[in-house]
């Protein structure tokens, strides 16, 4: 058997504060698909460097066997294999780890291009469905998800082999559909300059951002709340502004991912992922998300039959890290 196709394989899913790791084996020749194993929790602060973090969990769980490869997804953008970490001092480089701890390879991957790797291995108990048809096999997947930021990517499927398509589409501008929107906006430029989708609604902070100008826009005095806050407020119902918030925010989540599904022409479907949503699902279900989703004129029939998917599998980063590391093996 070729050594290249077999052999634990090094998981890991890094974020500022805390880091994941898992061990898992791949054989892609058996057919079989399995699961990363017990997954290692790791606070970066106990670590000056990755490649310290990664030694000391393989010292514990590797049982003196050395990993042939490791795949790392990361909070932060990607260049030439290497990431340097937005909110820690964590230098991700996957050219340097790979010779400093003895692997054959060492992928490192951006968060969300793992979350579309995980797309079409997703069970039916990963996902609540949005509304929408089934999608059409082979058909670009796409995934959206506002969390910390508002995170994008794209699987596309040509020829039998896959490919994820990163983006920065956070930083586009935040439409309006409405003058209600309108306002809110022109009240958010004010304060910010240029209005991302991700600062001005999509994100935690852009959540803020919109509940502080919705609250300007009504003549509202509120107390400052965070996202976590006003979501509570707004699932209880104890604050008008909190809940016409959460309102806003899925009506515009349901634009920008139509927007996003016309642009990437995701006939296969549309996820949605993130620390945020999957908090409500029931409100989102009833808000006007997928109506907005639709809502695009003449090609209002086109998105009609895209699927809408709440991703709600904690580990679905594990997933993707999995398929993306057979890929590669296959």
């Amino acid at each position: 058997m070729d050594i290249g196709k077999t052999g634990q394989i090094l998981l890991a899913d890094i974020g500022g504060t805390n880091a994941r790791f898992a061990l898992s084996q791949s054989d892609p020749d058996s057919g079989q698909r399995d699961q990363p194993g017990p997954i290692d929790y790791v606070k970066v602060a106990d670590f000056p460097t990755v490649r310290e973090a990664i030694a000391d969990v393989l010292a514990r769980r590797a049982g003196g066997r050395q990993p042939r490869r490791a795949v790392l997804a990361v909070a932060g953008p990607v260049t030439n294999n290497r990431c340097v970490m937005t909110n820690s001092p964590w230098v991700i480089d996957g050219n340097e780890l790979q010779p400093a701890l003895g692997f054959d390879s060492v992928h490192v991957l951006n968060d969300f291009e793992v979350v579309a790797w995980s797309l079409p291995a997703l069970q039916p108990a990963d996902l609540i469905p949005l509304g929408g048809q089934d999608g059409l096999a082979g058909e670009p997947l796409l995934v959206v998800g506002p969390g910390t930021g508002f995170g994008v990517s794209c699987l596309v499927e040509r020829h039998g082999a896959r490919l994820a398509v990163v983006t920065e589409a956070g930083h586009a501008t935040l439409p309006a559909e409405n003058e209600r929107e309108e306002r809110v906006i022109a009240c958010l430029r004010r304060r910010l300059g240029h209005v991302s989708i991700e600062r001005g609604a999509l994100s935690g902070f852009g959540l803020q951002n919109l509940y502080e100008a919705t609250a300007e826009v009504d003549g509202a005095q509120v107390p400052h709340r965070d996202a976590a806050a006003i979501t509570k407020a707004a699932l209880e119902g104890s604050c008008p502004i909190s809940r016409a918030t959460l309102d806003m925010f899925c009506a515009i989540l349901g634009s920008v991912a139509g927007n996003l599904a016309v642009t990437f022409g995701a006939r296969g479907g549309v996820y949605v992922a993130g620390g945020i949503v999957p908090r409500f699902p029931e409100f989102l279900l009833a808000s006007a998300f997928r109506a907005r989703f639709e809502a695009k004129g003449r090609f209002q029939d086109y998105l009609r039959n895209i699927p809408t998917r709440l991703v709600i599998k904690p580990d679905a980063s594990f997933v993707g890290l999995k398929m993306f590391a057979d890929s590669q093996a296959g």
